[in-house]
């Protein structure tokens, strides 16, 4: 793992996190990795209740057509 140094922290920024680090129970360290991966890493995702999201939205749609039906309209009118 790489090491950082960080240098001119306002105190303003200081004190903020030191008291946020506390609330989460961790030292200032692991709060500033937290705070950094909150921010740049991608959420994870949670696939099953995305699908249980889609298959309701699908429920609630006015049409639904089947596979068969889809490609049956894309080749109507086709030679």
């Amino acid at each position: 793992m790489a090491t950082i140094t960080l240098k001119n922290i306002p105190d303003d920024l200081h004190r903020r996190l030191k008291e946020s680090a506390a609330q989460h129970h961790r030292s200032m360290n692991k709060e500033i990795i937290a705070r950094l991966e909150e921010q740049l890493m991608p959420p994870k995702r949670d696939t099953d209740a995305k699908l249980a999201e889609l298959r309701t939205l699908r429920r609630q749609l006015p049409v639904y057509a089947t596979p068969e039906e889809i490609d049956a309209a894309k080749d109507e009118g086709r030679p």
